[in-house]
């Protein structure tokens, strides 16, 4: 009971954290960076522990990720080399819907056979996507908000099979957010061109 109750502190911590990235993030606050670090910090050790191979694996690269949008965002943003909001092309989500697809089929595949994963392929695919999405975010895409929500529709059902409550209501949250998210990048977005024109 001890050990419960300790791993359910970490993870009411973790996605004290968790929460508190996304909502600088929305902020286009540098701050939403260290609350990353922190936050995946935490999970890479409680999804190891609880068997979400890459989970665990996915967290240790938003450690990575951490830094890197805390180096690309602390640049001031009048500064000719500061990271903007902007959107991709529809060829470029096609590319990366495409990618991310033969990624989670193929890792859900070996991860099936090998029987590394409760749930292979959702475990896979909220990996691969997720992966592929900080980047976007940390490169300030619009359009990452929306992939968010269906990552995070996929997390919560792939944390409730495996037992991850706090963690639940985190991406509960993660949901609402990415949808204030994406309102408020696009205001920023939109702000932008108006400014150029």
């Amino acid at each position: 009971m001890a050990s419960i109750l300790a791993l359910s502190g970490w993870e009411a911590l973790a996605t004290l954290l968790g929460i508190g990235y996304i909502l600088f993030a929305i902020k286009q606050s540098i701050w939403a960076w260290p609350c990353a670090f922190f936050s995946t910090f935490i999970y890479t050790l409680l999804f190891w522990d609880g068997q979400l191979p890459l989970q665990s694996v996915l967290n240790a690269y938003y450690l990575v990720m951490a830094i890197y949008g805390f180096w690309l965002w602390k640049k001031p943003i009048q500064s000719d080399k500061a990271i903007h909001v902007h959107t991709k092309p529809i060829a470029f989500h096609l590319v990366f819907l495409v990618i991310g697809t033969i990624l989670t089929v193929t890792i859900g595949f070996y991860m099936q056979q090998g029987n590394y994963s409760r749930a292979p392929f959702l475990d896979a695919g909220v990996m691969v996507f997720s992966v592929m999405n900080t980047y976007l975010m940390a490169r300030k895409v619009l359009e990452n908000w929306l992939y968010w929500l269906v990552i995070n529709s996929g997390a919560i059902v792939l944390y409730w099979q495996s037992g991850f409550y706090f963690t639940i209501l985190m991406f509960i949250l993660y949901f609402g957010l990415a949808i204030a998210g994406y309102r408020a990048w696009r205001q920023d977005w939109i702000a932008r061109q108006v400014g150029h024109d």
